[in-house]
């Protein structure tokens, strides 16, 4: 049975589905391929422009589909996959592909569906589905059947971190590649970045990007690693590359009367400045069991 999502749990795509749907150039340009930040080798070198944001949005899916070493031929999941825009990336790259994109959200996966075509030799399939749960049997992931799972920053949605590195265990073969990008806080934020961590600064992210839980620290990531079966391969902060992000996707919103989202995103990007929150890519490979 497909899940049900509550829209209120993502009042973000809420918005972005909104101004996509009245045709909102900036909008279109900035985010109907991919919904996450951007990174810029040389931040110096942003101009600010929203086609200038969305050239470092495929470079951050760049990253993390790099850090999980895609190749011809291999079957790639997608968790999260937003509007499609990492498995159109890896379906324009690689040739004989198996690719799933999987969402909660149906309203997402439809506008992937209709936008992503897979290339001759590739296929491409979407499943409306829980992350931590990922389905099993016919229609479903089989045991050791992936080469690589990815989690383009989507994880702080997630109910439990745990859940879901022992699904991607389960559909990994060994030597097989997690890869994924996370919002890491420095240890005085972290009580604050919780789900339902309430307060000033929760109550307006949360108001914004939905409920949101970013208290995994790098430590916790090795941890859940080992527990399940990993062996941590990579863990790159690029935070300072991502800071151009925050006052292009702070400007859209106020462009289109989103103030409280302007002020959300302008949040998070003083607490990247001042280091209280890193972005960082990881990635582990699945060991031998």
């Amino acid at each position: 049975m497909t899940p049900a999502l509550d829209p209120s749990r993502l009042p973000y795509f809420t918005l972005l589905l909104q101004q996509l749907e009245c045709g909102e150039p900036a909008f279109a340009e900035a985010f109907g391929r991919h919904v996450h930040w951007g990174y810029w080798s040389d931040p110096s070198q942003s101009d600010g422009s929203v086609r200038d944001f969305a050239a470092a949005a495929e470079h951050l899916c760049q990253l993390v589909c790099d850090a999980a070493r895609p190749k011809d031929g291999g079957r790639v999941l997608d968790v999260g996959c937003g509007f499609g825009g990492t498995v159109a990336s890896l379906n324009e790259k690689w040739r004989d592909l198996d690719l799933i994109g999987l969402n909660l959200d149906p309203r997402q996966l439809e506008r992937a569906a209709a936008r992503v075509t897979p290339r001759e030799g590739n296929r491409i399939r979407w499943i409306c589905a829980d992350a931590c749960e990922l389905p099993v049997g016919e229609q479903g992931l089989e045991e050791g059947g992936l080469d690589a799972v990815l989690a383009v920053e989507c994880i702080f949605h997630f109910p439990s971190r745990d859940r879901f590195f022992a699904q991607a265990a389960r559909v990994l073969r060994p030597g097989g590649r997690l890869a994924l990008s996370d919002f890491v806080p420095a240890p005085p934020m972290r009580p604050f970045l919780g789900a339902g961590s309430g307060g000033l600064a929760g109550n307006l992210i949360t108001a914004t990007y939905g409920t949101v839980d970013s208290r995994c620290s790098p430590r916790s990531y090795r941890e859940l690693a080992r527990r399940h079966g990993f062996r941590s391969v990579l863990d790159q902060d690029i935070t300072r590359g991502t800071l151009p992000t925050y006052p292009l996707v702070a400007g859209l919103f106020r462009g289109v009367g989103q103030g409280q989202a302007a002020r959300a995103t302008a949040l998070l990007g003083w607490l990247s400045r001042l280091g209280l929150l890193r972005y960082r890519v990881m990635a582990f490979e699945r060991v031998e069991p």
